[in-house]
């Protein structure tokens, strides 16, 4: 019985460590996070249009810096953003592939919990990312799990 047991709960921490983020299976916790970021004024999530030289501006001006400086620190580069195989399995369609283009592609963004896109960006940006190995994305996903 105890072996039994045993194997259970290790079954158990498999499953928990494998699971994707709520958020990227879940449409309305997705969008309600993402509108989450982008009206908290400490995170600013955005821009919506890309070629909005105001966001930029704002973003520049809450980082100290210029516009052209702030446009290269985005999602994409962010230490939470998340591009792991494992998250990509996660993420919806072809929309997810990693490819840089002028659009850019989805991530998971383990700071906000939410589907994130590479070109954005926001005002809790740290530099270091993305992530993209599997061992990485489970230590952010325990780092973001609540205790029980």
């Amino acid at each position: 019985m105890k072996l039994i047991m045993e194997n259970w709960k290790r079954f158990i921490m498999e499953a928990k460590e494998l699971a994707c983020p709520a958020s990227t299976q879940d449409l309305k916790l997705n969008t309600k996070n993402r509108n989450a970021a982008i009206k908290a004024e400490h995170i600013q999530y955005g821009p919506l249009n890309l070629s909005d030289e105001e966001y930029w501006q704002r973003a520049a001006e809450h980082w100290n810096t210029k516009p052209e400086v702030a446009k290269k620190s985005k999602c994409s580069n962010c230490v939470a953003f998340d591009i792991s195989p494992r998250m990509l399995d996660c993420m919806p369609g072809p929309t997810s592939e990693p490819i840089e283009d002028e659009e850019g592609y989805l991530g998971y963004c383990w700071m906000h919990h939410f589907k994130c896109h590479s070109a954005r960006t926001c005002f809790t940006w740290a530099a270091g990312g993305p992530i993209k190995e599997d061992k990485v994305s489970k230590e952010w996903q325990e780092k973001n799990e609540t205790p029980d």
